[in-house]
């Protein structure tokens, strides 16, 4: 027993390593079994490895980065917007929009390296919609179709260097910034150890984590008083994934509404700017549209919403999402303002404190909730003592059931574990910490 004991940290790492190496190489996303199992494995070892006494910072930051570098060689797995991606960098290198043609529209007659291969591995939904993927995000799409204009695969690595490099970035400011917040610096392994992170990031290839990284080097400089330059890596943020828009009203209290207007006009400006090359007469309808369809076409892992849809159902005898989705804004508009303007945010820890439970409500009440989207919290969380979001992380999971099932369809009784759960702790924390959601 004494020799388990002594080299539990190893058994961890190893544990993690197996459960990575599975479902990089070998679990493929519809074994939801397998699946929930080695993410389960992986999840247990974060625990224990998070809370042990022996395991410094430095050899948890070097386990984190090893555990990335696990899926450098792999495809993506559990998702097939890396084809996308790919698509739109070598559309972007050609010289043509991905904001004006549909890949359906031009398959026919592009002579785009592994065209048809890109096509029918990016799906039918994807094809049949204008990017959505906003002009930094097409940069670096750009920059894996120039150093591989020919190969998937490495373009698969190009983007997975890009984004192990932007994690490291938000480890090291995360850092910095629960210091300057008198919180315990190990929080950040909440994040950079945690599997959904790993697996969603690195594995799988979504920018989220080249978003973060610019957002969260924005909100560290905001933090130093150096708001001029945090406003163009806000606004890199937003020009790499549009969910920061969200927070922008969360800096008017601390910036006052002079400097507030210079704030916000260089994001704005710097964002405008970096759409130059796409414009055309067409731009802003086809963007428009495509975003939209977040709120009115797509429904996945929801929430609030399938209760508002059932209610739909047996109101209007079908499925509602066309006016739920257009009314669903504007109340998120309202719980936005109400917590950036009306509760106090002048001190940083109101800052993250406010900014996760809107954006919680964000989540709650939105039509489809992809895994990975809720990375979002998952980082603002760690600069507060509420850890539902890590609950969220492991149970979010769970949704990859639906994948397993031929046709596609969701098991709601599983959804509903899954924010039994996610609700469950969240109300706990706030009994325990006797606090107010509004």
């Amino acid at each position: 027993m004494s020799f388990i004991k002594k080299y539990k940290e190893a058994y961890l790492v190893i544990l993690s390593i197996i459960a990575y190496v599975s479902l990089g190489y070998f679990v493929v996303r519809d074994n939801f079994f397998h699946l929930f199992l080695f993410y389960s494995f992986a999840f247990i070892a974060l625990y224990f490895l998070y809370n042990s006494q022996s395991l410094s910072e430095k050899k948890l930051f070097i386990i984190g980065v090893f555990f990335r570098l696990v899926f450098l060689f792999c495809l993506p797995f559990w998702s097939q917007d890396f084809y996308r991606f790919i698509w739109d960098g070598r559309l972007v290198l050609s010289g043509i929009s991905p904001y004006l043609f549909r890949p359906n529209d031009v398959i026919e007659n592009i002579t785009m390296f592994q065209s048809q291969e890109l096509y029918n591995g990016m799906g039918n939904l994807s094809a049949s919609h204008f990017s959505n993927y906003p002009p930094i995000n097409q940069f670096f799409f750009a920059v894996a179709a120039f150093f591989s204009p020919k190969s998937i695969f490495f373009s698969s690595f190009i983007f997975k260097i890009i984004i192990l490099f932007s994690d490291i970035g938000i480890y090291h400011f995360g850092k910095k910034i629960l210091n300057m917040l008198n919180l315990n610096s190990k929080n950040v392994f909440l994040y950079f150890l945690n599997p959904l992170v790993i697996i969603e990031l690195v594995g799988n290839v979504h920018f989220e984590g080249v978003m973060l990284f610019f957002f969260i080097l924005g909100v560290f400089l905001f933090f130093k008083d150096k708001w001029i330059i945090s406003a163009l890596f806000i606004a890199l943020s937003i020009s790499t994934k549009l969910l920061p828009l969200l927070l922008l009203p969360f800096f008017y209290q601390m910036l006052g509404f002079k400097k507030s207007i210079v704030f916000y006009t260089i994001v704005i400006v710097l964002n405008l700017i970096l759409f130059l090359p796409f414009v055309s007469e067409t731009l802003i309808h086809n963007y428009s549209e495509t975003i939209s369809l977040w709120f009115v076409n797509f429904e996945f892992n929801a929430s609030f919403y399938y209760i508002f849809r059932e209610i739909g159902y047996w109101v209007k005898g079908y499925n509602t999402i066309g006016i739920i989705g257009k009314i669903t804004p504007i109340f998120l508009i309202v719980i936005i303002l109400f917590y950036s303007l009306f509760r106090k945010n002048k001190t940083y820890n109101c800052f993250f404190i406010n900014s996760l439970f809107a954006l919680a409500i964000y989540f709650f009440l939105s039509t489809t909730i992809h895994p990975w989207y809720i990375i979002n919290l998952l980082i603002i969380s760690i600069f507060t003592k509420y850890r539902f979001v890590v609950i969220w992380s492991f149970v979010i999971v769970i949704s990859y059931f639906a994948y397993s099932q031929v046709p596609f369809k969701e098991n709601l009784f599983l959804i509903f574990l899954e924010y039994l759960f996610v609700f469950g702790y969240l109300f706990y924390e706030l009994k325990k910490k006797h606090t107010d959601l509004f």
